[in-house]
């Protein structure tokens, strides 16, 4: 079959822009459509991008052959038709993949951001902790050295100081120890029916001296006290780092009050103190690493600390398949610690 090429040609230059300035108001369309909609998902916009340039083209052809339906036509309408079928679908599906790993993607980004200012807090804070004790010891030891104490009162004094500020030395270190372990999973629990009174009598015992110190009543309610699954050790250490918050927020002739019961298949431990409560801002943030509140720099008593004891307890608390929880409560703050009850944990009814 001969084709007549000059005749096609004249044809292509009077249909082409044709089938263009009738595409480009669909084109122009799209793109305002898609500019009034820049700030809504990501598969809208793919779903107008699918769209559009097929509209634009069924637009040209039915433009150029006159709307009117013949074989070649019906075909251009159905290949239009089969292509949206095929293409819209999966716009959404990949508009919605792409969202999911941005959101995922700044996510990760705000965690490291977050785990890295907490990083920087925890130094910059741990520095200024350390320096004071250390100073201590260094200022006593010299006296001692130099001769400048020299009677045996004096010398027991400066030597029962330079311990005690050794001791607390050695607590930093342990508490940051511990949250390294808990960071790193390194925990090794050895899980038994820890009786939670046991653990909060022994917890009390050893907080006792402290709050008597600063003023501060320990009291305990009598209360329906659960056995619960866990490692004694470490739940004793949990108990010690809520009352020494407790103890250490709370004014003196204060109270610290304990009470415990169970529900379900869970115990519950409450600590309310008489702290005066906390910003609503901030009770997000007081498990965080490093975090110790407005009051940071300036708690009474001598008492100092690298603003991890909290952390660390969340850290113990969720190894124990347990949930921490603080909230402002009368005087002060409750923080509620719930565990898994030994029966429940072992199958038993």
């Amino acid at each position: 079959m001969d084709v007549d090429m000059p005749g096609m040609l004249t044809e292509l230059t009077h249909v082409v822009p044709y089938a263009i300035g009738l595409s480009l108001p669909v084109a122009l369309v799209g793109a305002a459509v898609l500019y009034v909609l820049r700030g809504r998902s990501l598969t809208t916009a793919l779903t107008v991008l699918v769209l559009v340039p097929l509209a634009a083209t069924l637009t040209g052809v039915l433009g150029v052959t006159g709307f009117m339906f013949g074989p070649m036509m019906t075909t251009v309408v159905v290949v239009c038709t089969a292509v949206a079928v095929v293409t819209v679908p999966l716009a959404v599906l990949l508009g919605r993949s792409i969202a999911r790993r941005s959101v995922w993607e700044r996510e990760a980004r705000a965690r490291e951001r977050a785990a890295e200012a907490s990083r920087r807090e925890l130094v910059a804070w741990i520095s200024h902790d350390l320096r004071t004790p250390l100073a201590g010891i260094r200022a006593m030891a010299e006296a001692l050295s130099d001769g400048v104490v020299a009677g045996p009162e004096e010398v027991c004094e400066y030597a029962g100081r330079i311990h005690g500020e050794a001791q607390r030395l050695a607590g930093m270190v342990d508490d940051l120890f511990e949250l390294s372990r808990i960071n790193a999973g390194a925990l090794q629990l050895s899980f038994s029916a820890v009786p939670l009174h046991d653990v909060v009598g022994e917890a009390v015992a050893a907080e006792n001296p402290a709050a008597r110190n600063r003023g501060v009543r320990l009291s305990t309610v009598d209360s329906d006290w659960p056995v619960v699954s866990g490692s004694d050790a470490e739940l004793a250490r949990v108990v010690r780092n809520l009352l020494s918050n407790a103890i250490r927020h709370t004014p003196a002739d204060g109270a610290v009050v304990l009470a415990a019961g169970h529900d379900g298949a869970h115990g519950w431990l409450r600590v309310d103190d008489a702290c005066g409560g906390i910003p609503a801002g901030d009770l997000e943030r007081v498990f965080d690493v490093a975090f110790r509140g407005t009051t940071s720099r300036s708690q009474s008593g001598g008492q100092t600390g690298a603003g991890i004891g909290l952390a660390i307890a969340q850290g113990l608390v969720h190894a124990h398949d347990g949930t921490i929880t603080a909230r402002n409560h009368g005087p002060g703050c409750r923080f509620e610690v719930r565990l898994p009850l030994a029966q429940a944990a072992h199958g038993s009814p």
